[in-house]
């Protein structure tokens, strides 16, 4: 965009200054052989010179061409000047913290100042929306953490008055907590980089069905307990991509449905459609209105937040899902499922990562 602003720029430069010629020269034109025959019929006799006439019609004629030279230029400036001003002005805004700020351009601007004026913007809604998800999620983080840690703190200091007696079980439930913490832990990490463009993917070839399977088999018991039925179409879906985040993905919804769709049936399918590759989970439990869908993404987000916590959601999962799928190159998606019920789909290009 920069090369086509300053080839642009080079050729208004060249024409306002072939049209400044221009002007002169027509205006010396028509002085010399129509204004000055009509001035001049008759030349004294003996007369050879230059007139003062002649000097200040001369000077005239330059004067307009420069300026009018000079108008078009300034209307053409302005067509450059004003959006990089309304970027500068709106730039220094977002800095003083005020992200809702907006630039804009006069109509008629460059095709280049324009596509500056849209990035420009598209960037700063992009700030704001982390902004306004970073303001949300601090406080939400400090919650999550703050009450398996005072449960962990409670169980240690019991212990440690004789409270409790030191059994193994006692012990696994400590444990169950630490690893409860670390799991937050790892996925705001996951978030973070994947937000950041920096989650690391290690690329091989597999098949969704093989790893839809398998986070199946690895949740097979937390399912049964929450009374869900599954069932299963896994087709081949062939793709470069990276194993354990795949995984992670797909057990990231399967809980999702543990936590908020109990007593319900689950179908999970793999698929090939077109030139991407499909995991689709689909539950026939409570689903979610309209408004509710489009926030399912959003870290910490609960529809119920006292069912998900109570089951051991952390309102992180489907954030997860999307990051992961992202990196990957493709997208996840929440639809609603006819009757009830919710879709949670991941949809990757059939060469994701390489």
């Amino acid at each position: 965009m920069a090369a086509n602003l300053n080839a642009r720029i080079s050729r208004t430069i060249v024409a306002l200054t072939l049209i400044a010629a221009l002007i002169v020269w027509l205006g010396l034109m028509a002085y010399f052989f129509v204004i000055y025959e009509w001035l001049y019929p008759v030349e004294p006799e003996g007369f050879v010179g230059w007139r003062t006439a002649d000097t200040v019609m001369v000077l005239t004629v330059l004067a307009f061409g420069l300026l009018t030279a000079s108008w078009i230029g300034w209307r053409l400036a302005r067509r450059i000047t004003e959006p990089l001003k309304s970027v500068g002005g709106a730039a220094r805004r977002i800095a003083e913290g005020d992200f809702s700020a907006r630039a804009e351009g006069p109509h008629g601007s460059f095709r280049e100042a324009a596509d500056l004026l849209t990035d420009f913007n598209a960037m700063a809604q992009r700030l704001e929306r982390a902004e306004a998800e970073l303001a949300y999620s601090n406080p939400a983080i400090a919650h999550e953490l703050r009450t398996p840690l005072t449960i962990l703190r409670g169980r240690l200091q019991g212990l440690s008055d004789g409270v409790f007696d030191p059994t193994p079980e006692a012990y696994g439930r400590l444990i169950a907590h630490v690893d409860h913490l670390a799991a937050i832990v790892e996925e705001l990490r996951t978030l973070a980089l994947g937000n950041a463009g920096r989650l690391e993917l290690t690329g091989v070839r597999l098949d969704l069905a093989e790893e839809a399977g398998a986070a199946l088999s690895s949740l097979e018991a937390e399912l049964d307990d929450a009374d869900i039925t599954v069932t299963r179409a896994l087709g081949s879906a062939c793709v470069m991509a990276d194993r354990t985040r795949l995984r992670q993905a797909f057990v990231a919804v399967l809980e999702n449905c543990r936590c908020y769709a109990p007593q319900s049936r689950v179908h999970v399918e793999t698929l090939v459609e077109g030139d991407h590759v499909v995991f689709r989970c689909a539950d026939t439990g409570p689903g979610l209105a309209e408004e509710d869908r489009s926030r399912a993404f959003d870290r910490f987000w609960r529809a119920d937040a006292s069912r998900g916590r109570s089951h051991g959601g952390s309102g992180l999962g489907l954030s997860i899902v999307r990051a992961i799928a992202r990196a990957h190159g493709g997208e996840a998606r929440v639809l609603p499922n006819a009757p009830t019920g919710l879709i949670v789909e991941v949809r990757l290009p059939s060469k994701a990562h390489s």
